[in-house]
């Protein structure tokens, strides 16, 4: 006789009547947040024959989505428009959608405050729309990242205060998103996802389900752990990216091209992976991401000091990048103020249109303060917004010819750079993309 404690009835016919509906393909899918995380998944599991509902708060991202319009660059258009056809999928304002679906994945953000602590003002909200409408045989999967213990201190006491418990009438878990944006090899259905459930029971379901969309599915033993996979990746590359940054930093210092540098050492075929640096992190994880747990772990009394050191160094090189722009006009007598410094590419990184936390945005800002003149290009963002202002782009050739000092911020793929070299009077590389051309108007990083 089995010594193994079995299953409530309840539990194994809610568990079993929604794995069944999962193969099946006949789940009704839910995603809420339609982001750069939200809207691939939704497609996914759309292709994958499911169902799918979007809900999002942003009703321009609505509508354009019930047009078929993709608005994100790994996004096909023609596949969105698609689906939407065939009426695999859809996407809605109005949280009532909830009550008639089976499985809800809640891919919102979870920026920081001010005080580097984390706001979780939308995962909860999101949350208690769930939890009003929450019935049994449900599959919750939170993806946005977080801090450990989330999932079970945060979101389970929400969806339980109705009397539904968990493992028993509905199911939850953990998979941390993994989206690179506009990565051409890697996107979401050929990146591994890591689950892990409340109950074993949660992430066997949760498994299944991806399984159906994303070619690996990595099961671990709790949500804990899954949450602590996303901030340990990010935080690898926050700190050794920040360890690329002093290392431009002292080389700068001792007249040694850091980029040579990194090149020589990448040839070694062990113990060593490039990391490269640049004007500043950006994005809505990498400096972010790693604050979690250094938040996370103060509370438990451990000191993150890499996080912080790290997070120090990177947040410097804004600073540095108009250090640079500055030693650079007064190489050819002109001070900042009052020169007109024309910006290459605004957004975090190459190829797409997020600005979050654009390094671009703090240098244009420290740049005005000095007096200088800003215009900017970008081939993916036409309007940069901020708090301290707006710009609109401009064209390039015009822009850069008449401009005192041109930076490269961000090596978007369609800007010409050749050309760029030969109408500019000075140029500020601080990306390398001008790695291999020769000419005494560059100045690198």
């Amino acid at each position: 006789m089995s010594m193994l404690k079995q299953p409530p009835a309840a539990e194994a016919s809610h568990a079993q009547a929604l794995s069944e509906k999962i193969r099946g393909r006949t789940a009704s899918v839910g995603v809420i947040g339609l982001g750069y995380v939200g809207l691939p998944l939704a497609v996914e599991f759309a292709q994958a024959g499911f169902a799918v509902t979007g809900i999002d708060l942003d009703s321009d991202k609505v509508s354009r989505i019930n047009r078929g319009q993709s608005y994100i660059e790994d996004v096909d258009a023609g596949l969105l428009a698609a689906l939407v056809a065939e009426k695999k999928l859809k996407a809605t304002a109005d949280f009532a959608a909830v009550a008639e679906l089976d499985t809800v994945n809640i891919c919102v953000p979870t920026p920081l405050r001010k005080s580097k602590d984390p706001d979780m003002s939308y995962v909860v909200a999101a949350s208690e729309q769930v939890a009003r409408l929450l019935h049994p045989g449900m599959l919750i999967i939170l993806e946005s990242t977080t801090y450990p213990g989330t999932t079970e201190e945060l979101i389970l006491p929400i969806l339980e205060k109705g009397g539904l418990r968990e493992g028993r009438d509905f199911f939850l878990c953990f998979s941390p998103e993994r989206v690179d944006p506009g990565n051409p090899e890697f996107q979401t259905h050929n990146i591994p996802k890591v689950v892990g459930g409340v109950s074993p029971q949660s992430a066997e379901i949760a498994v299944l389900l991806y399984s159906q969309a994303i070619e690996t599915v990595v099961p671990v033993s709790s949500t804990r752990v899954a949450e602590m996979v996303k901030l340990l990746e990010n935080t690898f590359r926050m700190i050794n990216i920040g360890l690329a940054n002093e290392m431009a930093l002292m080389c700068d210092r001792m007249g040694i091209n850091v980029w040579e540098v990194i090149e020589a050492a990448a040839t070694k075929p062990f113990g060593y992976m490039p990391f490269y640096p640049g004007p500043g992190l950006g994005g809505h994880c990498i400096p972010i991401d790693p604050f979690y747990l250094s938040w996370k772990s103060k509370q438990a009394g451990a000191e993150a000091r890499f996080i912080e050191l790290a997070g120090q160094i990177n947040g410097q090189m804004p600073m540095f990048v108009v250090e640079k722009i500055q030693s650079a006009l007064n190489d050819h007598a002109k001070p900042v103020k009052g020169s007109h410094i024309h910006i290459v590419g605004v957004a975090y990184k190459r190829n797409v249109t997020d600005t979050r936390e654009s390094p671009a945005i703090d240098i244009i800002a420290l740049l005005e303060k000095r007096g200088a003149k800003i215009s900017y290009s970008d081939p993916h963002v036409p309007k940069l917004r901020w708090d301290g202002g707006s710009l609109t782009s401009q064209p390039l050739e015009t822009a850069a010819a008449g401009a005192d000092c041109v930076v490269i911020v961000t090596d978007h793929a369609a800007v010409d750079y050749t050309k760029l070299v030969k109408i500019a009077r000075l140029i500020v590389d601080t990306r390398n993309v001008l790695k291999g051309i020769q000419s005494e108007k560059i100045v690198r990083l």
